[in-house]
């Protein structure tokens, strides 16, 4: 199983977690030097907790199936603080 297929395989571990709040995720790149670089879809692209998503949930699914993996990037991260961001309907 190549690297790119194990993360995905990983990340199908937490994508029902996703989906439930209307988000998904998607792999960008897989770096040389092993850092998997991710897109952040749906609610999670605009929510202003999806920091703690990809550090307490995608990260952590991640390093635990795939530990040759040194890193975890969003490419789309919303910051805590952005004014345009939006919390998931459940979680207003």
């Amino acid at each position: 199983m190549s690297l790119h297929e194990q993360v995905d395989a990983a990340l199908d571990t937490i994508r029902p977690y996703l989906e439930a709040d209307g988000g998904n995720v998607s792999i960008e790149e897989i770096t040389p030097d092993n850092v998997v670089r991710l897109k952040l879809l749906g609610s999670c692209g605009s929510c202003p907790m999806s920091i703690m998503t990809l550090k307490a949930g995608i990260e952590q699914a991640i390093k635990k199936a795939v530990p040759e993996i040194t890193s975890i990037e969003a490419v789309n991260l919303t910051d805590i603080d952005d004014p345009n961001a939006v919390l998931p309907e459940n979680l207003r």
